[in-house]
């Protein structure tokens, strides 16, 4: 069983990061939002491998899933602004 909150900090060490949030409550299964200005420019399946990178070994172990929405900070803040928050 792995915790969310320990999957949001290894995300925050490895990657500089806006905004992260991450639930799950099975210990297994996780979702999460990311923000960085570190996926400026690049591709989501690049984003997503960035923030893989930050789990290591854990992905596919302790971590059996992880799905993601990954945004830069500009981006963040259109979603922000569509969705009146």
């Amino acid at each position: 069983m792995f915790e969310a909150s320990e999957i949001k900090r290894l995300i925050e060490t490895g990657l500089d990061c806006e905004h992260v949030e991450i639930v799950g409550d099975d210990g297994v299964h996780f979702s999460g939002i990311v923000v960085s200005g570190a996926f400026a420019g690049k591709l989501r399946v690049r984003q997503h491998q960035a923030v893989y990178a930050t789990l290591g070994n854990l992905m596919g172990n302790e971590i059996h899933a992880l799905q993601l929405q990954t945004y830069t900070p500009e981006q963040w803040a259109q979603m922000q602004k569509e969705l009146g928050a």
